[in-house]
């Protein structure tokens, strides 16, 4: 009988299957506020404020108004069900802390690489780190208040992406519209899963 308990309360105990997720992108693009404005728990931020030391290394040109910089990540954590839970995982925006990456896309499922269209050229390091690592990601195409507004298609055009990668117009501070862009990956990790393997 004690043994039909304890396998009763192990199943009632089961760890959920988790999936992580990165949130990348160039300096400035949202990340922090998206994994904010997603998660059902506080997030964890390691935001730093900027100073005049970091005047010659951080260019805030079109996002003059930003105070604040990631210096490591930020976490965040969305329950599906009782058996699945999402692990959210912002990277740091500027080149001096890529040396993190590596450690942050250890076992993600795939990334979400925002775009700021005022900045474009931002995300080219996000792009061409996941490319190479052959990580699946969507590219998200944070749409800020007051910037000149662009289509997917000649996001996709200007970013030179691969036809299938999915791009995603949206507005990082809205709940609603950052499960959207998750879904989105998701959606195209189990299409890419599903994709027979080419013959060699």
């Amino acid at each position: 009988m004690d043994s039909v308990r304890s396998d009763t309360d192990r199943a009632e105990r089961r760890i959920p299957l988790a999936l992580k997720i990165l949130i990348a992108g160039g300096f400035g693009a949202g990340k922090t506020t998206l994994v904010g404005a997603v998660s059902e728990i506080r997030p964890l931020q390691t935001e730093e404020v900027l100073t005049a030391a970091s005047v010659d290394t951080d260019d805030v040109s079109g996002v003059e108004a930003k105070s604040t910089t990631t210096v490591a990540m930020d976490f965040g954590r969305i329950t599906i069900n009782d058996e699945l839970q999402v692990y959210l995982f912002g990277t740091p925006g500027q080149d001096r802390f890529w040396f993190l990456w590596d450690e942050l896309a250890f076992g993600a499922l795939g990334a979400v690489v925002l775009a700021d269209t005022r900045r474009l050229a931002d995300c080219f390091p996000s792009v061409d780190y996941f490319e190479q690592r052959g990580t699946p990601f969507v590219v998200g195409v944070n749409c800020f208040e007051g910037a000149q507004r662009y289509s997917a298609e000649a996001v996709r055009d200007a970013l030179d992406l691969d036809p299938d990668v999915p791009v995603v117009l949206c507005d990082a501070r809205d709940r609603q519209s950052g499960k959207e862009l998750l879904i989105a990956l998701v959606e195209h990790v189990a299409q890419r899963r599903a994709e027979p393997v080419a013959a060699g």
